[in-house]
């Protein structure tokens, strides 16, 4: 990690031409710089900056933008002022890209194979005799299983840690000298997200690869990131040594993002920033953070500052660079709302199960078993005013559920039943309007769930005159209530999805479903896309809807700190059976299934010094095992011949925490304990 840069931008300016024929600016004079063999992370909320800095690297400019001033070298060369032909041996080349959606990424009609030795065709000087050989190793070097079979697959036939691994072979065929990766692991489940991240940090080590990575995961940028750089409206406000940057960042704004993440160990929620960032449109005076920054005086309203040393090796943007090092450390925020004991009952299922492949007439007529069940022997219950988070890897059942309570799966077998019992009917097109009203479901991107056709007061008047029949000058007044309640306000009644941001349409997601006043809101991975500050915001905004309108939630996540900081109780599910179910506080601070252990122990967080404990095989299960334990294949303390042949018994841990496991409870804690001190 010495030697001249091997990307070197100096002074950029990136900018758009607005609707008044003024350019805006982008990016306000940025450098950064990194050597070979050396990774930098670039942070900061949505709208910062952060893509649009790292595609610029490559001499690439979203549609609509320009390059106003500056200079992107990159080995020497500007690549900018490289021709059509030149620029193409760059890009893929030398300059390798991995994207944030690599489902998006790879063509969903051309095999693996094809592909990669499309990307072969295009960077490499091999003869193409040599490109099957070529494939193979690239494929093993990303661990992937039985890479020969993965070469014949499509795109959707793979996980989604699968296809990520893909697109980084692609994008290592060129034998990149440096590779720019733009949120590689948003939407990966824990365990995935970091044996890719131990991957890309290997492949970074093995080869002497520089890595430029974009990510509002501070966790991830922690596990493998030398240096960070935060941006903050278009501009540079702290850069630094990881390690110190984590521990005593020297920019108010640095603080505040770490402020706002969600921690294992906490029972609050995190702050959420308040504020926004300026737009492109606000004139520059002075520090752009200075309405938000709790330490602003007349001179960060009037002067702009520069960049000046701060502490452990940092420079900041800052005018007061040693009384940040003072402000008040902490990042817990508003206690959790919870639900009582003897909350009255919102919602029961029992024994339910869900089947998406089922025998074809051929094997039904021969007598052959029936595949085992995606999701199978669910049964729980939920309260008014309790939130309960389902966790687990991709494929584990969590969304399927979700799916089969709202109404758009029908279970194969098992009951749903309202808290006065009523036995809700499978699919929503049976089900009454009261029965359809008291159950909403919010989806993970709200950009497929709102129409971009209308406006914020056209997607809202719908379940408002659906439900309550609300007309005219009603109508437009409850939306209005309803947008200042998930704290946007009234005159965002008039705008388009495409007129707001991504955490302004969750919003907006957020108040349809409680415009049709339920009792049950689903939420599905509905944080997995946001930024650390947005999602601190939408975390507190549905904590005090709970606790205002005393709605039960059931809430799926990934991130195991979210479902930490917003859950009463949480139930594990592997391959859909759950594995260990109780109360949030009692599972997170005394885990006893193996496959829990597993999945608190592949957490990230903003700690440089953090101890990888990976204690789950880098594996993907496509289907359960037809009888035993779901976890039996990939478990670290499997026991003999019991685990393959009968189904874990329940251990009751006490205070409705139970366990499904062999292995007895006792002996089970002192495993995990062991595993902790190891």
């Amino acid at each position: 990690m010495s030697g001249p840069p091997l990307l070197d931008i100096r002074k950029l300016c990136i900018g758009f031409r607005g609707r008044s024929g003024r350019i805006l600016p982008v990016l306000h004079e940025v450098d950064l710089t990194v050597c070979r063999g050396e990774s930098l992370g670039i942070v900061g909320e949505s709208g910062s900056g952060k893509s649009t800095l790292a595609l610029a690297a490559m001499g690439y400019l979203r549609h609509g933008l320009v390059r106003l001033s500056g200079e992107v070298i990159y080995n020497g060369s500007d690549t900018f002022a490289l021709s059509a032909q030149e620029l193409s041996k760059v890009r893929g080349g030398q300059l390798g890209l991995i994207p944030q959606n690599s489902g998006q990424a790879l063509t969903p009609t051309l095999r693996i194979g094809k592909q990669i030795n499309e990307a072969l065709r295009l960077h490499c000087d091999l003869p193409e005799s040599t490109y099957a050989a070529r494939a193979l190793d690239l494929l093993t070097q990303v661990r992937l299983p039985d890479p020969q079979a993965i070469l014949r697959r499509y795109p959707h036939e793979l996980s989604g840690g699968q296809q990520q691994r893909v697109a980084i072979a692609m994008a290592l065929a060129g034998e990149p000298d440096a590779l720019l990766l733009d949120e590689p692991t948003t939407g990966l489940d824990v365990t995935t997200q970091a044996h890719i991240l131990d991957l890309l940090r290997d492949l970074a080590r093995a080869r002497n690869m520089a890595m430029v990575y974009v990510s509002h995961d501070l966790g991830v940028i922690a596990r493998v990131c030398d240096r960070v750089q935060v941006l903050y409206a278009g501009e540079t406000v702290l850069t630094g040594p990881t390690r110190s940057v984590l521990s005593h960042p020297a920019h108010p704004y640095a603080r505040g993002l770490l402020a706002s993440i969600p921690r294992l160990g906490d029972s609050t929620l995190p702050r959420a920033l308040e504020g926004r960032p300026p737009g492109p449109e606000t004139a520059r005076v002075g520090c752009a953070f200075a309405p938000r920054c709790a330490m602003a005086t007349e001179t960060c309203q009037t002067t702009r500052p520069l960049m000046v040393p701060g502490a452990a090796d940092q420079m900041t943007r800052c005018h007061y660079p040693d009384q940040v090092a003072r402000m008040r450390a902490g990042h817990a925020g508003a206690a959790l709302t919870c639900c009582s004991a003897d909350s009255p009952l919102t919602l029961s299922l029992d024994s339910l199960a869900i089947c998406y492949e089922r025998p074809g007439f051929f094997a039904r007529l021969t007598g052959q078993p029936a595949p085992p069940a995606t999701v199978d022997g669910i049964t729980l219950d939920l309260r008014r005013g309790e939130t309960l988070g389902l966790v687990g890897e991709s494929g584990s059942g969590k969304s399927t559920i979700l799916k089969s309570i709202a109404g758009l799966l029908a279970p194969a077998k098992g009951r749903i039943s309202l808290g006065d019992g009523t036995a809700l009917p499978s699919l929503a097109e049976d089900r009454r309007p009261d029965q359809l009203r008291r159950i909403q479901m919010i989806f993970q991107n709200p950009d497929d769930s709102l129409n971009p056709r209308q406006t914020v007061g056209e997607i809202l008047a719908q379940p408002l005159r659906l439900y309550f029949g609300l007309k005219d000058h009603a109508l437009r007044d409850r939306a209005a209530e309803l947008l200042e309640t998930v704290r946007l306000g009234a005159h965002y009644l008039d705008r388009r999805p495409g007129q707001l941001s991504g955490g302004e349409k969750q919003r907006v997601a957020v108040a349809r479903a409680f415009a049709a006043g339920p009792d049950i809101v689903l939420c599905d991975e509905i944080t997995s896309a946001l930024d650390v500050s947005v999602q601190a915001a939408v975390l507190e905004l549905l904590n005090d809807l709970k606790g205002l309108h005393g709605t039960a939630f059931v809430f799926v996540s990934h991130d195991l700190t979210v479902v930490r900081a917003l859950s009463d109780r949480v139930a594990v599910l592997y391959q859909g059976r759950i594995c260990e179910m109780g109360p949030a506080a009692a599972v997170y601070a005394q885990p006893s299934h193996p496959y829990t252990e597993a999945l608190l122990g592949a957490v990230l967080e903003p700690d440089p010094d953090q101890v990888s404990r990976l204690l789950a095989e880098d594996a993907v299960e496509l289907s359960p095992p037809a009888r035993g334990c779901p976890f039996q294949r990939r478990c670290p303390v499997k026991r003999g011949t019991v685990c393959e042949t009968d189904a874990p018994p329940a251990q009751e841990a006490g205070d409705g925490h139970v366990i499904h496991c062999h292995i007895p409870l006792d002996e089970l804690r002192g495993l995990g304990q062991q595993a902790q001190n190891s």
